[in-house]
């Protein structure tokens, strides 16, 4: 595919991303990015893909890069919403009992 085709799809894909993302309520951000969180899987599986059926070394080496980022970018994001959903936590909460009580 030109590489061209390939740069104005990446440039309007970031801008629609930014437009979506920018409007998003504050209090919908953690559902949204757990939920995101999970989608990127199917970036870590669509860069594997992409780099099992590479041809050439370098597309390979891309591909690996992809991989990488990937699981960073799903790894970070779960760490982050780990952080997030710990603030909801108290910290004097009482130990619940088991049911037994004045046993």
């Amino acid at each position: 595919m030109n590489p061209l085709i390939l740069l104005a799809i990446f440039v309007v894909s970031t801008l629609a991303g930014y437009k979506l993302i920018k409007n998003v309520p504050s209090l919908l951000h953690t559902p949204l990015m757990s939920g995101m969180n999970a989608l990127s899987g199917v970036t870590v599986l669509g860069a594997l893909i992409a780099t099992i059926t590479a041809v050439h070394t370098g597309n390979r080496i891309l591909g690996f890069l992809a991989i990488v980022c990937a699981i960073i970018n799903v790894v970070g994001g779960f760490y982050v919403t780990g952080r997030m959903l710990k603030m909801f936590h108290r910290k004097d909460a009482p130990e619940q009992s088991t049911g037994e009580a004045g046993q």
